[in-house]
């Protein structure tokens, strides 16, 4: 993307760049999926979330105004409210994901069961979290946000996300059992 910033970016895609668009998509997709992927029950589902939000970003780009918060907040606070519409839908119909991986892949099938088991642990411990809360988690722990980064998509201060992470993070070690699998399931599975 050169030395365009990413305002000159969402300035061309306003004005109907489909290359800018483009660019905003491939910078922001893969967080974006990440932040939804652990907030639902399928890897299908994070997908056609994903999709969405930037279904809504377009849509939303005529309107959208440069106010200094990051755009990057913006898109999960579009994120967050599809998860939420999300949950809506679900909850009046409950799905059943038939398999996550159809193909083969390097990992071998007991570290994918372990691994499989971790992620739907940890969901299971966020659905035990208000979306504030969850979006606090992800940020911080698997986008690896700084606290003001946190602090704009929450419209909230740093001091106050600091706070709020520390309230977090006790209640999900005591929900998982310990620290140390907090910071185990956090970082990925790495220590």
């Amino acid at each position: 993307m050169s030395s365009e910033t990413i305002d000159q970016l969402v300035g061309r895609a306003q004005q109907g760049d489909t290359g800018a668009v483009e660019a905003l998509y491939q910078r922001y997709a893969q967080s974006v999926y990440r932040y939804i992927y652990y907030r639902v029950s399928s890897t299908i589902d994070a997908e056609d979330l994903t999709a969405e939000v930037f279904v809504k970003m377009v849509e939303g780009l005529p309107r959208y105004r440069i106010t200094g918060a990051p755009f990057e907040a913006w898109l999960y606070r579009i994120a967050a409210a599809r998860v939420i519409d999300h949950r809506r839908r679900t909850k009046r119909r409950p799905q059943a994901e038939l398999t996550e991986n159809l193909a083969d892949s390097a990992t071998q099938p007991e570290e994918e069961v372990q691994r499989a088991q971790e992620i739907e642990m940890l969901r299971r411990a966020f659905s035990q979290f208000n979306d504030e809360e969850q979006t606090l988690l992800i940020l911080r722990f698997v986008e690896r946000k700084s606290h003001q980064e946190v602090a704009d998509v929450l419209g909230k201060s740093p001091a106050a996300v600091k706070s709020m992470q520390h309230r977090t993070l006790l209640r999900l070690a005591s929900l998982l059992g310990s620290e140390e699998k907090v910071r185990h399931y956090l970082r990925g599975g790495q220590s």
